[in-house]
């Protein structure tokens, strides 16, 4: 935030173009800035990163997997994220993916994730919750609000924190996937037979990893199990 106008500076990934979000963004006042980002679509006062979904990029991103890559790399950033998912229950109501799908992919990005999901109506909505979660994590920085609760501090250490939330995973086990393939995203991307080789990790629980990280074709009616498992 420019602390003497109290604008708040935003990051505007380049594929986003002059889309509705960034509009309304310009309207609230927002000083924004174009570049590439490398995780999210938006990045605020250097203190939230966002990944914005409409509601039919929400659904297709359940079933090509590529909702649960994305939840990985922006909890692993080394700012506070949140998932945006924008559109009215008449588009909900519209996605080609079954209800159960949709709530298990929620259960999985937030609770087994832990990324934050926000909902919006609409794009000025999506614009407005954005300016003022950043605003609010300025406020708990400066000794405003007060955020309870465990807060991993260190890159390692949250890496550790987000393995453990996967299947039969404590800190140990947690250690040796770190120590083996090197981050989480390659934890993630790691195939049933890698994941069977490491020492500790034995079929049910390389079977419950991919389970998890791989649910939409378990979950969506007429898709097909991974091979994997």
């Amino acid at each position: 935030m420019n602390e003497a106008s109290g604008q708040t500076t935003v990051l505007v990934d380049d594929r986003e173009g002059a889309n509705e979000v960034v509009r309304a963004l310009e309207a609230y006042g927002a000083g924004l800035h174009t570049t590439r980002l490398p995780v999210g679509d938006y990045c605020l006062d250097e203190e939230l990163l966002v990944e914005r979904k409409t509601m039919a990029d929400f659904g297709v991103s359940i079933i090509d997997g590529r909702l649960f890559k994305q939840a990985g790399r922006l909890v692993c950033s080394t700012y506070a994220s949140a998932l945006v998912i924008e559109g009215t229950a008449l588009e909900a109501a519209d996605l080609k993916v079954s209800r159960e799908a949709v709530q298990g992919a929620l259960i999985t990005v937030s609770l087994v994730f832990g990324l934050s999901v926000l909902r919006s109506n609409s794009a000025g909505e999506t614009a407005w919750l954005m300016l003022t979660a950043a605003r609010q994590l300025q406020a708990c920085r400066r000794g405003v609000l007060k955020r309870p609760g465990y807060k991993p501090r260190g890159r390692q250490k949250r890496q550790l924190y987000l393995l453990q939330g996967l299947p039969k995973i404590g800190r140990g086990k947690a250690e040796i996937l770190l120590d083996t393939f090197g981050g989480v995203q390659a934890v993630m991307d790691a195939s049933y037979e890698e994941l069977i080789r490491v020492k500790g990790i034995g079929r049910e629980t390389a079977r419950g990893i991919r389970e998890i990280l791989k649910e939409p074709p378990a979950w969506y009616g007429g898709g097909r199990r991974s091979s994997e498992v």
